[in-house]
Protein backbone atom coordinates (compact mmCIF):
# COMPACT_ATOMS: atom_id res chain seq x y z
CA UNK A 1 0.00 0.00 0.00
CA UNK A 2 1.28 3.43 -0.89
CA UNK A 3 1.77 6.17 1.67
CA UNK A 4 -1.40 7.38 3.34
CA UNK A 5 -1.80 10.81 4.93
CA UNK A 6 -3.72 10.73 8.23
CA UNK A 7 -5.14 13.89 9.77
CA UNK A 8 -6.38 13.76 13.35
CA UNK A 9 -7.33 15.93 16.29
CA UNK A 10 -6.06 15.51 19.83
CA UNK A 11 -7.66 16.94 22.97
CA UNK A 12 -6.70 16.85 26.61
CA UNK A 13 -7.86 18.59 29.76
CA UNK A 14 -7.07 18.69 33.43
CA UNK A 15 -8.75 20.09 36.52
CA UNK A 16 -6.79 21.75 39.28
CA UNK A 17 -7.78 23.51 42.48
CA UNK A 18 -7.23 27.30 42.41
CA UNK A 19 -4.36 28.74 44.38
CA UNK A 20 -5.47 32.36 44.58
CA UNK A 21 -8.71 34.31 44.73
CA UNK A 22 -9.03 37.88 43.51
CA UNK A 23 -11.97 39.66 45.15
CA UNK A 24 -13.52 42.68 43.43
CA UNK A 25 -15.52 45.27 45.35
CA UNK A 26 -16.84 48.76 44.73
CA UNK A 27 -17.32 51.66 47.12
CA UNK A 28 -20.35 53.72 46.08
CA UNK A 29 -21.90 56.98 47.28
CA UNK A 30 -24.57 59.27 45.89
CA UNK A 31 -26.39 62.44 46.84
CA UNK A 32 -27.47 65.94 45.79
CA UNK A 33 -24.15 67.64 46.62
CA UNK A 34 -21.03 66.68 44.67
CA UNK A 35 -18.62 67.64 47.44
CA UNK A 36 -20.54 65.65 50.04
CA UNK A 37 -20.60 62.60 47.78
CA UNK A 38 -16.82 62.75 47.31
CA UNK A 39 -16.28 63.11 51.06
CA UNK A 40 -18.63 60.22 51.83
CA UNK A 41 -16.93 58.02 49.24
CA UNK A 42 -13.56 58.80 50.83
CA UNK A 43 -14.97 58.00 54.28
CA UNK A 44 -16.32 54.66 53.06
CA UNK A 45 -13.04 53.82 51.31
CA UNK A 46 -10.60 54.65 54.10
CA UNK A 47 -11.42 51.74 56.46
CA UNK A 48 -11.39 49.28 53.56
CA UNK A 49 -8.03 50.60 52.40
CA UNK A 50 -6.58 50.47 55.92
CA UNK A 51 -7.90 46.93 56.46
CA UNK A 52 -6.35 45.65 53.23
CA UNK A 53 -3.04 47.36 53.98
CA UNK A 54 -2.95 45.72 57.41
CA UNK A 55 -3.82 42.32 55.95
CA UNK A 56 -1.06 42.62 53.37
CA UNK A 57 1.42 43.53 56.11
CA UNK A 58 0.24 40.48 58.07
CA UNK A 59 0.57 38.23 55.02
CA UNK A 60 -3.10 37.25 54.65
CA UNK A 61 -3.51 39.37 51.48
CA UNK A 62 -0.94 38.87 48.73
CA UNK A 63 -1.67 42.20 47.04
CA UNK A 64 -4.41 44.76 46.64
CA UNK A 65 -5.21 47.76 44.45
CA UNK A 66 -7.49 50.78 44.59
CA UNK A 67 -8.28 52.30 41.24
CA UNK A 68 -10.91 53.52 38.77
CA UNK A 69 -12.26 56.42 40.79
CA UNK A 70 -15.32 57.83 39.00
CA UNK A 71 -17.55 60.81 39.82
CA UNK A 72 -20.48 61.80 37.61
CA UNK A 73 -23.89 63.47 37.70
CA UNK A 74 -27.29 62.63 36.26
CA UNK A 75 -30.60 64.47 36.18
CA UNK A 76 -33.39 61.96 36.73
CA UNK A 77 -36.90 62.30 35.29
CA UNK A 78 -39.97 62.68 37.46
CA UNK A 79 -43.18 60.72 36.98
CA UNK A 80 -44.73 63.67 35.10
CA UNK A 81 -41.79 63.90 32.65
CA UNK A 82 -39.91 66.86 34.10
CA UNK A 83 -36.19 66.86 34.84
CA UNK A 84 -35.28 66.83 38.53
CA UNK A 85 -32.24 68.27 40.28
CA UNK A 86 -28.91 66.58 39.53
CA UNK A 87 -27.89 63.52 41.52
CA UNK A 88 -24.16 63.01 41.97
CA UNK A 89 -22.52 59.58 42.10
CA UNK A 90 -19.07 58.40 43.05
CA UNK A 91 -17.41 54.99 42.92
CA UNK A 92 -13.97 53.53 43.57
CA UNK A 93 -12.99 49.96 42.74
CA UNK A 94 -10.81 47.68 44.87
CA UNK A 95 -9.24 44.29 44.19
CA UNK A 96 -7.64 42.06 46.81
CA UNK A 97 -5.77 38.80 46.19
CA UNK A 98 -6.10 36.09 48.84
CA UNK A 99 -4.26 32.79 49.10
CA UNK A 100 -6.18 31.59 52.19
CA UNK A 101 -9.79 30.98 51.21
CA UNK A 102 -10.99 30.70 54.81
CA UNK A 103 -9.65 34.19 55.48
CA UNK A 104 -11.33 35.38 52.29
CA UNK A 105 -14.69 33.98 53.44
CA UNK A 106 -14.56 35.84 56.75
CA UNK A 107 -13.35 39.04 55.08
CA UNK A 108 -16.09 38.89 52.44
CA UNK A 109 -18.79 38.48 55.07
CA UNK A 110 -17.44 41.37 57.13
CA UNK A 111 -16.78 43.83 54.31
CA UNK A 112 -20.16 43.20 52.63
CA UNK A 113 -21.93 44.57 55.73
CA UNK A 114 -20.15 47.94 55.55
CA UNK A 115 -22.08 50.93 54.34
CA UNK A 116 -21.42 51.89 50.76
CA UNK A 117 -19.61 48.63 49.92
CA UNK A 118 -20.73 46.37 47.08
CA UNK A 119 -18.90 43.05 46.94
CA UNK A 120 -18.62 42.03 43.31
CA UNK A 121 -17.16 38.79 42.02
CA UNK A 122 -14.29 36.42 42.79
CA UNK A 123 -11.70 35.37 40.20
CA UNK A 124 -10.22 31.98 41.05
CA UNK A 125 -6.69 31.72 39.66
CA UNK A 126 -3.46 29.77 39.56
CA UNK A 127 -0.10 31.41 40.10
CA UNK A 128 1.62 32.25 36.77
CA UNK A 129 4.25 29.54 37.28
CA UNK A 130 1.71 26.84 38.07
CA UNK A 131 -0.50 27.87 35.16
CA UNK A 132 2.40 27.73 32.69
CA UNK A 133 3.45 24.30 33.97
CA UNK A 134 -0.07 22.88 33.72
CA UNK A 135 -0.59 24.35 30.25
CA UNK A 136 2.61 22.63 29.06
CA UNK A 137 1.43 19.30 30.49
CA UNK A 138 -2.01 19.62 28.93
CA UNK A 139 -0.55 20.59 25.55
CA UNK A 140 1.74 17.56 25.63
CA UNK A 141 -1.25 15.39 26.52
CA UNK A 142 -3.20 16.67 23.52
CA UNK A 143 -0.28 15.84 21.22
CA UNK A 144 -0.03 12.36 22.73
CA UNK A 145 -3.72 11.77 22.01
CA UNK A 146 -3.21 12.85 18.38
CA UNK A 147 -0.25 10.46 17.99
CA UNK A 148 -2.23 7.59 19.52
CA UNK A 149 -5.14 8.19 17.15
CA UNK A 150 -2.86 8.34 14.14
CA UNK A 151 -1.25 5.03 15.13
CA UNK A 152 -4.68 3.47 15.66
CA UNK A 153 -5.86 4.55 12.20
CA UNK A 154 -2.65 3.32 10.59
CA UNK A 155 -2.90 -0.04 12.32
CA UNK A 156 -6.51 -0.43 11.24
CA UNK A 157 -5.47 -0.30 7.57
CA UNK A 158 -2.42 -2.49 7.98
CA UNK A 159 0.26 0.19 8.18
CA UNK A 160 2.80 0.32 10.97
CA UNK A 161 5.05 3.37 10.54
CA UNK A 162 3.64 6.81 11.33
CA UNK A 163 5.69 9.94 10.67
CA UNK A 164 4.50 13.38 11.83
CA UNK A 165 4.20 15.99 9.08
CA UNK A 166 2.42 18.92 10.75
CA UNK A 167 0.97 19.81 14.13
CA UNK A 168 -0.87 23.00 15.02
CA UNK A 169 -3.58 24.57 17.12
CA UNK A 170 -7.12 24.08 15.88
CA UNK A 171 -7.67 25.93 12.61
CA UNK A 172 -3.97 26.51 11.92
CA UNK A 173 -3.16 23.29 10.08
CA UNK A 174 -2.26 23.84 6.41
CA UNK A 175 -5.26 23.29 4.15
CA UNK A 176 -4.21 21.59 0.93
CA UNK A 177 -7.45 22.64 -0.77
CA UNK A 178 -6.88 26.35 -0.04
CA UNK A 179 -4.78 28.66 -2.25
CA UNK A 180 -3.44 30.39 0.86
CA UNK A 181 -1.47 28.79 3.64
CA UNK A 182 -2.76 29.00 7.19
CA UNK A 183 -0.87 31.10 9.73
CA UNK A 184 2.22 29.57 11.28
CA UNK A 185 1.55 27.35 14.30
CA UNK A 186 1.40 29.24 17.57
CA UNK A 187 1.75 28.28 21.20
CA UNK A 188 -1.05 26.08 22.47
CA UNK A 189 -3.59 28.16 24.34
CA UNK A 190 -5.41 26.77 27.34
CA UNK A 191 -8.74 27.97 28.62
CA UNK A 192 -9.56 28.40 32.29
CA UNK A 193 -13.08 28.58 33.63
CA UNK A 194 -13.80 30.16 36.97
CA UNK A 195 -16.87 30.03 39.22
CA UNK A 196 -17.76 30.84 42.79
CA UNK A 197 -20.81 30.87 45.02
CA UNK A 198 -21.01 33.47 47.73
CA UNK A 199 -23.64 34.75 50.14
CA UNK A 200 -24.01 37.65 52.53
CA UNK A 201 -23.14 38.11 56.18
CA UNK A 202 -20.16 37.09 58.28
CA UNK A 203 -20.65 33.38 57.52
CA UNK A 204 -20.02 33.59 53.78
CA UNK A 205 -18.89 30.20 52.46
CA UNK A 206 -16.91 30.33 49.24
CA UNK A 207 -16.71 27.07 47.32
CA UNK A 208 -14.29 27.49 44.40
CA UNK A 209 -14.70 25.13 41.50
CA UNK A 210 -11.64 23.49 39.98
CA UNK A 211 -10.03 25.43 37.17
CA UNK A 212 -10.41 23.55 33.88
CA UNK A 213 -7.47 23.88 31.49
CA UNK A 214 -7.86 22.40 28.02
CA UNK A 215 -5.77 22.08 24.89
CA UNK A 216 -6.60 20.79 21.42
CA UNK A 217 -4.38 20.26 18.39
CA UNK A 218 -4.67 19.15 14.79
CA UNK A 219 -1.95 16.93 13.38
CA UNK A 220 -1.10 15.37 10.04
CA UNK A 221 0.92 12.13 9.72
CA UNK A 222 2.29 10.02 6.90
CA UNK A 223 1.60 6.30 7.37
CA UNK A 224 3.46 3.56 5.54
Amino acid sequence: MSEVVITVRGEHETRIAPERAVAHLTIRAEGPERGAVVERMAAYSEPVRDDLANRKAAGTVAEWTSQRVSVWSERPWSADGTRLAPVHYGTVDFTATFTDFAVLSWWAGEVAEREGVQLGWIDWQLTPGARASVEREVAAGAVAVAVARANAYAGAIGLGTVTPLEIADLGLLTRHDSPESAPAPRMLMAKAQFAADSGGGPAVQLQPEDIVITAAVEARFAAR
